[in-house]
């Protein structure tokens, strides 16, 4: 393939052919807010994942919010009413401004700026140099009695070693009579599997973003899985300022009574109508994704100056985004321009932020990996001969380094 006239993106919009009429359908209807489509595309969700417990809010940093603040309350008799989870403790004590979650700088902003929102503490966590996940042992050894949430980022779709920290919090309870909360953040993850299961449904609160150039997006959205019916009808609420929308009022404007604030988090019948007609192409795109990434995975490997991430068996990735390691990236970013591919680093470390100063740490594997994180285009758009081209690119630009 010659080079392109037009630049290969890293990132693209894919919007059903269907969803435009659809979407006038809804603004014809007269009703635009929370309403039938929501319901439908939750149930369509619940069904496919096999999951009783997933609402849909307006975006995925909104669901992240929820998870933090439905730890806040305090909870007795966890133990039946979360059976399985490690971090079901007898009597939850709730979150409390100034407790700590451990976290991971090498993420998207919104991934760590709830924490921030909420009062707690971020508590950084230095990443595996091997997959740019965090680093369990400089995880683990983090752990004190301030420490109430792990935020747990799959990067690019690869899963975390979710096993691993199940043991670290049983470790943890034993050594400290307690065990902190596991978030996990998905918003990279939708379609990837953990040993045969799907990313949210491992019994922790878990996020997907459906922002704009995600795999599957509702124009904005998110999504909130949640492990246990109590926590999933109190989202459900909390989405809505804590309103019971089903409850009987003597007036229909006027609601019942609210037992616990909530927030202005629910998607609307626009945006889960988009999803709805998206979703039917799921499968397709993830498996798209997926062939792309296993089609690097064979090509690009033993290329001087490129290290390519781990991958072990039962982390089952969608491939958001394919990250390699680049040495001398300032030169390889001018050659893949010139190429005409877009690469980026596509997201910066968090604890260099002005508004995460005072939570500095030491961070030795990130500081010596960020500068070499090179992300290429892999996604449904990216035809056979393309990624064909952007081998063949990159293997040239190894062959300049040895010359």
């Amino acid at each position: 393939m010659k080079k392109p006239e037009n630049k290969i993106p890293l990132f693209k919009v894919f919007m059903s052919p269907k969803a435009g009429e659809k979407v006038v359908d809804v603004l014809n209807s007269g009703f635009i807010g929370q309403g039938p489509k929501v319901e439908e595309f939750e149930t369509t969700l619940k069904e496919y994942f096999n999951h009783p417990y997933i609402q849909t809010v307006n975006a995925g940093t909104s669901a992240l919010h929820m998870a933090i603040h439905l730890l806040k309350k305090p909870q007795k008799n966890m133990e039946d009413l979360f059976q399985g989870l490690a971090w079901a403790e007898k009597n939850w004590p709730g979150l409390q401004p100034g407790d700590e979650v451990l976290a991971t700088a090498m993420t998207c902003t919104a991934s760590n700026w709830p924490i921030l929102a909420n009062g707690l503490k971020i508590k950084w966590v230095d990443i595996d140099p091997n997959t740019l996940n965090i680093d369990l042992n400089d995880l683990e050894s983090k752990i004190t009695e301030k420490t109430k949430v792990i935020m747990g980022v799959h990067w690019g779709g690869y899963p975390l070693d979710l096993d691993k920290i199940k043991d670290i919090q049983n470790r943890s309870r034993k050594k400290l009579g307690w065990a902190p909360a596991l978030i996990e953040d998905g918003a990279h993850s939708f379609g990837s599997e953990y040993k045969g299961k799907p990313i949210g449904t491992n019994g922790n609160l878990t996020m997907f973003s459906l922002q704009a150039i995600k795999h599957i997006t509702s124009i904005d959205g998110g999504l909130l899985f949640s492990p246990h019916k109590e926590l999933h009808d109190r989202g459900k609420l909390a989405r809505w300022y804590g309103i019971d929308r089903d409850s009987d009022r003597k007036d229909f404007r006027c609601e019942a009574d609210i037992e616990e604030w909530g927030f202005k988090f629910h998607m609307n019948d626009v945006c889960a109508t988009v999803g709805i007609e998206n979703f039917k192409f799921m499968e397709n795109i993830v498996t798209k994704h997926k062939n792309n990434a296993a089609y690097y995975d064979e090509n690009l490997k033993d290329i001087d100056g490129i290290t390519l991430l781990e991958r072990k068996e039962g982390h089952d990735s969608a491939f958001w985004i394919y990250t390699m390691l680049v040495d001398n990236r300032d030169s390889f970013y001018k050659y893949m321009d010139e190429c005409n591919i877009t690469v980026s680093q596509v997201h910066e470390r968090n604890d260099k932020h002005t508004c995460t100063s005072e939570f500095k740490a030491n961070l030795p594997n990130l500081d010596k990996t960020i500068g070499k994180v090179v992300n290429i285009p892999v996604g449904w758009w990216v035809t056979n001969k393309e990624r064909e081209y952007i081998v063949n690119c990159i293997k040239k630009y190894g062959i300049k380094r040895i010359s």
